[in-house]
């Protein structure tokens, strides 16, 4: 699932002028037994009192489904009508997705998350370098009622911004179980989740990129243990 990269710098491109807008990013999944697309739709808007960000994921054809297999969406508020490099934040997270078996096709809802808390940014003069931390309380509905989550954002433009190596980082508390074997009662049980996706992508022109990301992580969306799932992807900005 793409993250939210726009809204962390969006009181930095608020400053400076550059104002996002909307894109389309449409990722291959290279990834062991993946193998689908997946579209992430995101907006940013800023306004007086901060910004408003959010961003809608669709896998298709994973799991043995055909057609749209995961639906994700992430909306976050940022607050800021102050002159200062902090701001407070608020998100909500939830989702669904399905799979089929020669039986039947089955649905699982993703844990809905609201999200709380502040974050720092810092940049050079020209906003070609940027950097946000993020601490944020994190409540799970039926999993974790008191947990927490620290987020790292990143944008680096090189080649007067033909380049971009952006991406995030986040480590969270979620308690999850893992079965041992296909059969039996035994399960590993773990309480930290990261997962970090750096993206670098070319620049053609202001509307058009090509590049691709590399999902790392750690029990995350069922797997246990570490995992890496490059994409290749393309990039619309609106």
């Amino acid at each position: 699932m793409k993250k939210k990269l726009l809204f962390s710098f969006g009181i930095v491109l608020l400053m400076s002028g550059m104002l996002a807008g909307q894109n389309l990013q449409v990722h291959y999944d290279l990834g062991k037994d993946r193998k689908y697309v997946t579209t992430t739709l995101e907006m940013f808007k800023p306004d007086a009192w901060g910004s408003t960000f959010f961003f809608v994921d669709f896998d298709y054809n994973s799991n043995d489904v055909e057609g749209v297999s995961l639906a994700y969406m992430e909306i976050a508020r940022a607050i800021k009508f102050w002159d200062s490099p902090f701001a407070l934040q608020i998100e909500y997270d939830g989702g669904f997705g399905q799979y089929s078996t020669p039986e039947a096709t089955y649905a699982y809802q993703i844990n809905d998350a609201w999200l709380a808390g502040g974050q720092y940014t810092w940049n050079n003069p020209d906003y070609s370098r940027i950097f946000t931390l993020q601490l944020l309380y994190k409540n799970i509905r039926a999993k974790n009622d008191l947990a927490f989550q620290i987020t790292g954002v990143w944008n680096l433009q090189f080649m007067d911004r033909k380049i971009t190596f952006m991406g995030f980082a986040d480590f969270w508390r979620e308690d999850n179980s893992f079965r041992e074997g296909s059969i039996g009662m035994d399960f590993t049980r773990t309480k930290f989740v990261f997962l970090a996706e750096p993206q670098l992508w070319y620049n053609f022109n202001q509307h058009f990129s090509a590049g691709g990301e590399v999902e790392v992580s750690s029990n995350f969306a069922g797997n246990q243990g570490f995992m890496v799932n490059p994409t290749l992807a393309l990039k619309w900005a609106f």
